[in-house]
Parts: C-alpha cells; sequence; structure tokens
C-alpha cells in the first residue's frame, strides 16, 4: 500500500486582489506557514499563474517549481474547472457562462468553445513541463437542463448529448495523453459527469481512454444522497486526485436534494468545511489507503458559514490527522512461518 500526500490546498477560493493572497509568491507564504505542504493551482487565475507561458516555456515552469520550493511547497496539479467548463454548453446556460470566457469570445459560442479546446491543449503541455501526472477539470454539459426528465426526455436525447461531449473530448485526452498527463474530471452536478452512472457512460463512448479518469470530491456525493465510500470501490482505479470537502444533508418537510431554490446557508444540503459535515474522512483515507491512491489530499474550502481563513487554518492538521502511513507488513507477521510446500500438503491432508 501507498501513503497519500498531503496536506495540499487548492487556491482557487483563495486569490483575490489584497496580500497575501493577490501574488504566488506571497499566497505560498501564506500556505506554507499554515502547514501545507503542497498547492493546486487554478490555470485561468492571471495574479497566480501564466497558462500559455506554461505550456510553452520550460524555464517559466522551472522558476515557479523554485518559486514553490523556496516555501517548501510542491505543485500538486493544475486546475482547468472553469474552461473545461466552457468545452460544452447548453445555450441556456450562454449568458451565465460567458462570465468564464474571455472578452473576445464572448457571445460567440463556437468562439468560446474554440478557445476552451486550447486552454485544455495548453493545459495538458503545461502540466508536462511541470512534472505534473494529473490535472484537474470540468466536463461541461449538454443534458443538465434535462436532468429531471418532465416533461418525458425525447428518445436518444441523452445518448446524442454524451455522443457529442465524447466527440468534443476525445482530442483532448489524446492530447493529454501525448503529455502523459492524467485527465481527472471532477465528477460533479451541473456537469454531465455528475455520478457513477454517467462517467461510464463518458467513459464507453471514449473507448475507455486510459487518461479518462476522476476528481474524487465526497462533498457533492452527499448533496445527491450517493453511497461515496461504495463509489470508491466502483472507481478507485480511475481516482487519480482527491478533493478534500465536506458537505451535509440535512432534509425537512420543506426541502431535500434540489433545495427549494433556497440560498446555500438555508439549504438541505450545503457544503462544510472539513470536520464540520458529516463526510467520513476516517473511512475514505482508509479505502484510498487500501487502494494504493498516492496522490494529493488537496482541501477545497467551500462553507456558507465559516470563513475562509479559519477553514483554511482548520485544513492542513484535519487532513494531516486522517493520512495513514501505509504500512509495509501485515500485523501478524511476527507468527508466520517459512513455505514449506511438503508441510502444508500435509496439513491438508494430501500426503
Amino acid at each position: 500500500m501507498k501513503t497519500i500526500k498531503g496536506p495540499a490546498i487548492f487556491l482557487a477560493q483563495f486569490a483575490g486582489d489584497k496580500a497575501p493572497f493577490n501574488n504566488l509568491e506571497n499566497i505560498a507564504q501564506w500556505a506554507a506557514g499554515l502547514g501545507y505542504k503542497g498547492v493546486q493551482i487554478p490555470s485561468w487565475d492571471a495574479r497566480l499563474f501564466d497558462l500559455k507561458r506554461a505550456a510553452e516555456s520550460k524555464t517559466y515552469c522551472e522558476e515557479l517549481s523554485s518559486k514553490l520550493s523556496r516555501h517548501g511547497l510542491h505543485l500538486t496539479e493544475l486546475s482547468t474547472h472553469l474552461q473545461g467548463q466552457l468545452v460544452a454548453v447548453h445555450p441556456a446556460y450562454d449568458i451565465a457562462f460567458d462570465g468564464f470566457a474571455p472578452d473576445t469570445v464572448k457571445g460567440n459560442p463556437h468562439a468560446r468553445q474554440a478557445w476552451a479546446v486550447q486552454q485544455l491543449l495548453y493545459a495538458a503541455k503545461a502540466s508536462a513541463n511541470l512534472g505534473l501526472r494529473a490535472h484537474a477539470t470540468f466536463s461541461g454539459a449538454l443534458a443538465w437542463p434535462y436532468i429531471y426528465p418532465w416533461p418525458q426526455r425525447p428518445a436518444e436525447l441523452i445518448e446524442t448529448a454524451f455522443d457529442e461531449l465524447a466527440a468534443r473530448w476525445k482530442p483532448i485526452l489524446n492530447a493529454f495523453d501525448a503529455a502523459g498527463v492524467d485527465l481527472c474530471f471532477e465528477i460533479h452536478p451541473g456537469e454531465d459527469l455528475h455520478d457513477g452512472a454517467t462517467f461510464e457512460m463518458f467513459l464507453d463512448r471514449v473507448g475507455n481512454h486510459p487518461r479518462c479518469n476522476i476528481l474524487f470530491d465526497p462533498s457533492h456525493f452527499v448533496l445527491q444522497q450517493l453511497d461515496y465510500l461504495e463509489y470508491l470501490d466502483f472507481f478507485h482505479q480511475r481516482i487519480k486526485m482527491f478533493h478534500v470537502k465536506d458537505a451535509e444533508f440535512h432534509p425537512t418537510g420543506r426541502q431535500g436534494v434540489y433545495g427549494g431554490y433556497q440560498s446555500w446557508v438555508n439549504r438541505a444540503g450545503r457544503f462544510r468545511s472539513p470536520g464540520d459535515g458529516q463526510v467520513d474522512f476516517t473511512g475514505i483515507f482508509s479505502k484510498l489507503t487500501q487502494y494504493d491512491f498516492d496522490g494529493w489530499a488537496v482541501l477545497e474550502w467551500e462553507c456558507c458559514i465559516k470563513s475562509a481563513e479559519q477553514g483554511a487554518a482548520e485544513g492542513a492538521p484535519f487532513i494531516a490527522r486522517h493520512i495513514i502511513q501505509a504500512s509495509s507488513s501485515s500485523f501478524d507477521d511476527f507468527a508466520k512461518s517459512s513455505a514449506d510446500q511438503a508441510a502444508n500438503r500435509r496439513m491438508l491432508g494430501l500426503t
């Protein structure tokens, strides 16, 4: 068995215009001071990272790695969540998701998609230049408006959506394969890949592509009321990334999974800082260790009650407490005997 790396922190929810969150040097010093050993960088945030430059310049990548190393930090992965979302957008969400795109492609879905695909291709090269093994993204969604079938969905609607989704992602997966990097889709409501069944539908359509993998975040499964521990049993061979994020679900006579259009703090299901919700992290770390997951345990802070600063400060020791130092021997090795085939046969009554 292997030992999970960590603690690490995803910087997307912390980057800002004020110190220490306004550039990579400052935020790295902040993260290291809290006890983190790694950072996951959002590739869209120019205050922290230049994706195109990283794809084209190994010197830039070496300088970035050195900057983190001076603070005792590793770069765990890059993220293209926002760009990946734009690979597949249903027209109902065009205006909302234009906010993720540069001004030059807003209002032009085809140009926006082409820009997003190019961003993913840059990410494959940048990840390789940085010596990374995995990359985080979203799948986007064409079928999401039809998640709850009323009126009844037309025949083959979902199949058509997934055929198109796979066609858009297959060339990107091939680029990541050429770069030697696993592409990890965060399984997430709002994406067409939002549970195990939808991941399998997609995986089948991309021919069980070896680079089609999973970013496991149990908080999204709590809100769906999906068994996240059994999910690990089903998909552990495809899980290459792990976000440590908590959630809780308290249904009432007034609302349940869909939340009644309420604000996050008033929903039956809501995100919490690690340890404040219902996720069984002891069970998750045990199963991931059992299944030889040797990637990073990365805090993703999202909480409708606790401040980001408190969540980050509590996150590093929380993750450190849960990391299991994998055993290199069996607990009952003291009682083992050497191999003796003749004795084994006698014990089985085969002489």
